[in-house]
């Protein structure tokens, strides 16, 4: 059987040469289409990504630019006001109340209260001086017999005692009289009045309160921890705006050397004039005690500041690159005083720390600045409207 000789003829020389040319021409023509299409491709892509980039918004955020500053950290409590002479008027005889000052009535030292009346308080006084006189009479007529050794120097002093016993009784007696007139301690107003004319008052019964309240203190509780930081001299800043009398300046005038047990606090006492008698007492005051002074340091809103469960942070503006963009920044807080609060560690003098919109923004987001601020007090103005005036530092 002979076989077709198609199958299974053995190629030219000419086939050949042009198999393999097809080959070494083609080959490249196809690997550049390739690479052309993969290279349009990845321009595409990459083109997007920019382009995305470009597109992404802008958050809007104010900004301040940190310098070192002073700063005066303070304690903020809240005090009471109270009355340095605030006296209750008692009796101290007996008798029914004759005259007793009308409430509000202002007195002068020394001027009468209240009266009581002082009969039996006259009569004892009569019978007493009565009493002395007769030991007096007796004693002057004894001396001269005992001079001459006609009495003994027992019976002498028997007569001597005897004067200076009635002597005490008339004193007493003529104090007695003189209780029976209540008389002011200090200058001041009637504030209470405990008895009416025509009732009965007792040795200790109280007849009327007086309050002077042209000085006054202002008595608060400070923690244990401040023990040490505050003595007499300090610095205090006294807030009476809810009253209408402004804000104060004045000195820590004593301070206390125990702890209360229950409210773990000390004691201290201000002393300030209130001679228009705005102060009351029983009044509450707000107090910014000074701590200390840092001299240099960075102060920063208390606003910018974000807290989570790894602790506290800020964004800050990184200007590296053509556009601003957020950065995450861990810090450690020191103290803080109102609206404001210092950055012991983590930033650095001339950051850019965001103080609004910090709550919009993600790690790497691009920003807008609209406003930069070089002072905090400026920068804090939008969170502490009705912030105090600086705190005193001497």
């Amino acid at each position: 059987m002979t076989v077709p000789r198609l199958l299974f003829s053995t190629p030219s020389s000419s086939d050949v040469t042009f198999r393999t040319l097809a080959t070494f021409v083609l080959t490249p023509l196809l690997a550049g289409l390739l690479l052309f299409t993969s290279g349009c491709s990845d321009g595409q892509a990459s083109k997007s990504s920019s382009t995305q980039a470009r597109s992404q918004p802008k958050t809007r955020v104010e900004t301040l630019l940190l310098e070192p500053t002073s700063f005066t950290d303070v304690i903020e409590v809240t005090g009471t006001v109270e009355a340095i002479d605030d006296a209750t008027l008692s009796a101290q005889t007996d008798g029914p109340v004759t005259m007793l000052l009308e409430l509000g009535t202002r007195v002068d030292k020394g001027t009468p209260v209240a009266k009581i009346d002082a009969e039996e308080a006259e009569s004892a006084v009569e019978q007493a001086k009565a009493q002395y006189e007769l030991a007096q009479d007796r004693f002057e007529r004894q001396q001269p017999l005992y001079r001459d050794s006609v009495i003994s120097a027992l019976e002498f002093e028997q007569v001597r005692s005897e004067r200076n016993q009635a002597r005490a009784a008339l004193n007493q007696a003529q104090t007695r009289l003189a209780d029976a007139i209540l008389e002011a301690p200090f200058a001041g107003t009637i504030e209470d009045r405990f008895l009416e004319v025509g009732e009965q008052a007792a040795p200790g019964t109280r007849l009327a309160r007086l309050v002077n309240t042209r000085r006054v203190k202002i008595t608060a509780g400070i923690p244990e921890r401040y023990a040490n930081d505050i003595e007499i001299g300090t610095p205090v800043q006294l807030d009476f705006r809810r009253y209408g009398a402004g804000v104060r300046t004045a000195d820590v005038t004593f301070v206390g050397n125990t702890i209360d047990p229950q409210s773990r606090t000390f004691t201290v006492e201000i002393t300030v004039s209130n001679e228009n008698r705005t102060l009351k007492p029983e009044m509450g005051v707000n107090l910014r005690v000074t701590r200390a002074v840092l001299d240099s340091a960075l102060v920063l809103p208390r606003t910018a500041v974000l807290r989570d469960e790894t602790g506290t942070h800020v964004y800050v503006v990184d200007r590296s690159d053509t556009t601003a963009v957020a950065r995450n920044r861990e810090i450690t807080l020191g103290p803080e005083t109102g609206g404001s609060v210092v950055a012991d560690s983590g930033l650095a003098a001339g950051e850019e720390v965001i103080i609004v919109g910090q709550n919009n923004v993600s790690p790497g987001a691009p920003l807008e600045v609209t406003d930069q601020f070089n002072r905090t007090s400026a920068a804090g103005t939008p969170y502490e409207e009705n912030s105090l005036p600086t705190p005193p530092t001497e």
